[in-house]
């Protein structure tokens, strides 16, 4: 069965740090990118970040570029997301999803399965 569960989201100041985690499991890690997408409230979910089964490739929304980067430990089956200079629109539910081939961009209908998310929540 595959899972994903998300850990490390929380309030946090505008300026500040995050280090979200995607720990994976189920499925053959390095053979499936991996991507972070976000929900505000009242707003359709966009894609953040994704990184190839290998480790090898990365994708940022323009959003983030610059702040946030994508890394995974295939020894531990996690993806994280590192996030820092947090804005305010930056406040959303994060997901990590499982995609189903190896490299991919961060296209929704290109992921599978999809973990609970964690919130995000970025203070004036």
């Amino acid at each position: 069965e595959v899972q994903l569960v998300e850990s490390g989201g929380g309030l946090v100041q505008a300026g500040g740090s995050l280090r979200l985690s995607c720990a994976a499991s189920g499925f053959t890690f390095d053979d499936y990118a991996i991507g972070w997408f976000r929900q505000a409230p009242g707003k359709k979910r966009e894609g953040v970040s994704c990184i190839s089964g290998s480790g090898s490739t990365t994708h940022y929304a323009d959003s983030v570029k610059g702040r946030f980067t994508i890394s995974s430990d295939n020894a531990k089956n996690t993806v994280y997301l590192q996030m820092n200079d947090l804005k305010l629109e930056d406040t959303a539910v994060y997901y990590c999803a499982v995609a189903n081939k190896a490299n991919t961009a961060i296209e929704e209908h290109e992921y599978a399965y999809w973990g609970q998310g964690t919130q995000v929540t970025v203070s004036s």
